[in-house]
């Protein structure tokens, strides 16, 4: 069996000698053009002259383009086309593009865009939350409100409440490999293109847009990204159109890649959100009502900021169950770069927020923070002692996690609504059933026995009295600790992006050669979809290649995001190979006069009847047979419907689940703190390759603890990013790792019917960080009786001045 097996990366000895190509690896024309950008030097104005003269004579230039030499599309956006890939004539943010320059090099052409006259006639810029809402700036006409209950009256009638505020800060995506794109003109205005792109057709799209062409006439091939989070699902659109172009108007290759403070200055990060809350609970610290307030600040261009802001208001809940909730959500125009994807897409800031809710409850009755959290859990659905569901466990596929699932049981779950908004009725949910906020059913909760079961292995009660023992006896350093859950939807929130498809062939000496539409970005994407493909035909993975993800082998994919790579692709692969394998047993079985249900294909062979082929042979005798081994293959995820204006339906196939413990110290003279340990239990389902999974979660904490802890995004009153470097701009290092650091995955596999019974393993790790900010939190919360109202990311300064409120 090739799947749940911990199988190393299969990249991984090309990674660690450095022999694995990436785009600016790849060798290329001796005419290729390189390219840079012009940028803005303003936060928002008109510009008023642009002399590019000096430009044009520079060394080493070719050719210059401004928005009035574009030839079609001046647009790069991903769905609203409100973003030009230059000014045309106004300026929103400092460091927009204004006009591309195409050189003999890559420092030419960096020297040459410094030598633009600019004039631009500055005007008011709207920097802050604050700032949007003054104006009232925003990216539909008023907020969007999801409720269910009567939050206002519950909060009245509860016997205790609280009202406060978290601000929650952006996030650079700080890829190894930053942006990059090279496009090499082909005969008859035909354009291929190589981009680190997560959305390899977006890519084809904007291309085709910006060139006047079909898609067909444009082809864009993703190997492997170094590093992506979001920052490639539509960031990349730019440089891609920009070479095309280029190439277009100088008939030859054109490359551009962007210098870490270029790509830091243009790119759009992690949304940056304040929330407000007020809650009403009782005693218990039982929550009766609450009603949050999410401010997000979107930047300049819409991007993806509507569905962020969407995924936010969907994990408001987290893991409690809120009877009564009323969530509003601010979508803020800035003159700030575009915020972006990022890990998460918008869920981590939702559940910072319920968690902040649920930690000062807990400090208002003087209450461990974990009882509090545990109280307003869902109930578990196999009739956990809190009072949890009896919903009926889907039976394991034939044969275990390894069985063939039926094509039938898939296609009949019905089609997906083929256009943004459904279309028809979204069914209520059964009478008696919790449910979500939005309303969706939660049927697969397991949190009460996850965090039981990790409460004891961390040794948590044991070590929360040791942190209060510590924190009695040490007046400078204080010590805290907490342990966070995490419930996250896995499916696009846009219903019809949840498909995928494949392109499988079978070489008649029995090699395996396979294509789907997702991208590789060091997540193992590749890796556990060719386990899949070896399974099904039960030979070993090595003979099974994956090549470059390639809009002309597999058409209008989807972005590898929302954590639905594996199993969106995983699935489409399946369907291809089992296509093939059933061609060769119907092939076989009719050699043998027996039936082809009964034909086994394992171990590297093949059972037919009494004979037993290597896999090898059994493929000639098909070929030779004159059967197709070749097939494409196509899932779309079931039982998906949501309206995004109501705020009902089902957004998700399932849920993954998590949670960590972690104890932190910080010093109470100057702010400064240190992760000391934390423990993870994290739900992958029946993991398709435990250490790839393991590695995702280790990687996730990391990045999440670092959001929320030492990455901090600063512009000054004109606009500008001042932290746009390593040297300003602090991501975790090696040192910053806990130092303890006990990783495990729950046993268990997904309800839903996934590929295997896995669960994605992508974005749901990047929670467990909030972790590490509850734990500095519990930790400043020892430094006197107030609640310190710790915002993020938790930096020195905001550690001491987090001390400074507990103590009052």
């Amino acid at each position: 069996m090739s799947v749940a097996r911990p199988l190393p990366h299969e990249s991984a000895a090309l990674h660690v000698t450095g022999a694995a190509r990436y785009i600016d690896d790849l060798p290329v024309p001796a005419n290729t053009l390189h390219l840079a950008f012009g940028l803005s030097p303003a936060a928002h104005g008109a510009i008023a002259a642009l002399d590019l003269e000096a430009v044009r004579t520079a060394p080493g230039v070719v050719h210059v383009m401004t928005a009035a030499d574009l030839p079609f599309a001046n647009d790069v956006a991903p769905a609203a086309h409100d973003e030009p890939l230059l000014a045309d004539g106004i300026v929103h943010h400092m460091g927009q593009p204004i006009f591309a320059v195409a050189a003999v090099s890559h420092l030419a052409a960096r020297k040459a865009v410094r030598q633009a006259r600019l004039e631009i006639v500055e005007r008011p810029a709207l920097l802050t939350i604050d700032d949007a809402l003054a104006a009232d700036a925003r990216y539909e006409d008023g907020p969007r409100i999801y409720a269910k209950g009567d939050a206002a009256a519950a909060i009245a009638d509860a016997p205790r409440r609280l009202t406060g505020r978290i601000e929650i800060g952006g996030q650079e995506h700080f890829y190894l490999e930053g942006q990059v794109a090279l496009a090499l003109p082909q005969e008859g205005g035909e354009m291929v293109v190589h981009s680190s792109s997560q959305h390899p057709t977006e890519i084809q799209h904007k291309v085709a847009e910006a060139l006047g062409l079909p898609m067909h006439a444009v082809r864009v091939e993703v190997r492997r990204m170094g590093g992506g989070f979001g920052g490639k699902e539509s960031q990349g659109n730019a440089l891609a159109v920009a070479c095309a172009v280029m190439a277009r108007a100088t008939g030859r290759p054109c490359k551009m890649r962007y210098d870490r403070d270029d790509d830091m200055t243009i790119t759009g990060k992690r949304h940056d959100f304040r929330i407000d809350y007020d809650v009403g609970f009782d005693g218990d610290g039982r929550v009766r009502g609450v009603e949050f307030r999410q401010y997000a600040r979107c930047g300049w261009s819409q991007d993806l900021s509507l569905p962020v802001a969407d995924r936010a208001m969907l994990h408001a809940d987290n893991a409690y169950r809120l009877d009564h909730c009323r969530i509003e959500s601010h979508r803020l125009r800035t003159h700030t770069q575009s915020a972006t994807a990022f890990r998460g897409f918008g869920g981590p800031q939702g559940m910072v927020g319920i968690e902040r809710v649920m930690d000062e409850i807990a400090h208002a009755l003087g209450r461990d923070p974990l009882e509090v959290r545990r109280v307003n859990f869902y109930a578990d659905a196999d009739g956990d002692p809190e009072g949890g569901l009896s919903a009926p466990r889907p039976s394991a596929p034939p044969g275990g996690i390894s069985g063939k699932m039926k094509e039938a049981d898939i296609a009949s779950r019905g089609a997906l609504h083929e256009v943004a908004e459904p279309v028809g009725p979204v069914h209520a949910p059964p009478p008696g059933v919790q449910t979500t906020p939005y309303h969706m059913p939660v049927t697969d909760f397991i949190l009460h026995r996850l965090t039981a079961r990790l409460a004891e292995t961390a040794d948590y009660d044991a070590r929360r009295q040791k942190v209060a023992d510590w924190n009695a006896a040490n007046a400078v350093l204080k010590r805290g600790i907490a342990l966070t859950p995490v419930k996250f939807g896995i499916s696009f929130t846009l219903t019809h992006l949840n498909q995928a498809g494949a392109l499988v062939h079978v070489y008649q000496d029995g090699s395996v050669h396979l294509n789907h539409g997702g991208t590789e970005m060091g997540q193992g994407l590749h890796s556990k979809v060719r386990q899949v493909a070896a399974d099904r035909f039960g030979i070993d993975v090595s003979q099974v290649r994956i090549s470059a993800t390639d809009t002309g082998k597999v058409p209008n994919t989807s972005a590898t995001a929302a954590s639905s790579g594996a199993d969106l692709n995983g699935m489409a692969v399946k369907a291809a190979c089992d296509t093939i394998r059933d061609r060769i047993a119907a092939y076989l079985a009719g050699l043998h006069q027996t039936d082809a249900a009964a034909i086994r294909f394992e171990g590297g062979q093949v059972r037919a009847g009494g004979e037993v082929y290597d896999f090898p042979r059994a493929v000639a005798l098909a070929y030779m047979g004159r059967v197709s081994l070749s097939s494409t293959g196509y899932y779309r995820t079931p039982d998906i419907e949501w309206d995004r204006i109501a705020g009902r339906g089902r957004p998700f196939y399932y849920f993954a689940y998590g949670a960590a413990v972690t104890e932190v110290v910080i010093d109470t003279l100057t702010g400064e703190n240190r992760i000391l340990r934390c423990d993870i239990l994290h739900d992958a389902g029946a993991s398709l390759n435990p250490a790839l999974d393991i590695g995702q979660i280790e990687g996730g904490y990391v990045q999440g603890a670092g959001w929320l802890t030492t990455e901090e995004l600063v512009w000054d009153d004109k606009g500008r990013l001042t932290t746009h470097a390593p040297s300003t701009y602090k991501i975790p290092a090696m040192s910053d790792r806990p130092r303890v650091f006990n990783v495990a995955l729950w046993d268990g596999e997904n309800r839903a019917e996934t590929i295997y019974r896995s669960k994605a393993v992508g974005e749901p790790p990047l929670m467990l960080g909030i972790s590490a900010l509850m734990a500095l939190s519990d930790a400043c919360a020892a430094c006197g009786p107030n609640y310190p109202a710790l915002d993020a990311p938790a930096t020195a300064e905001r550690v001491l001045a987090a001390v400074r409120r507990a103590r009052g």
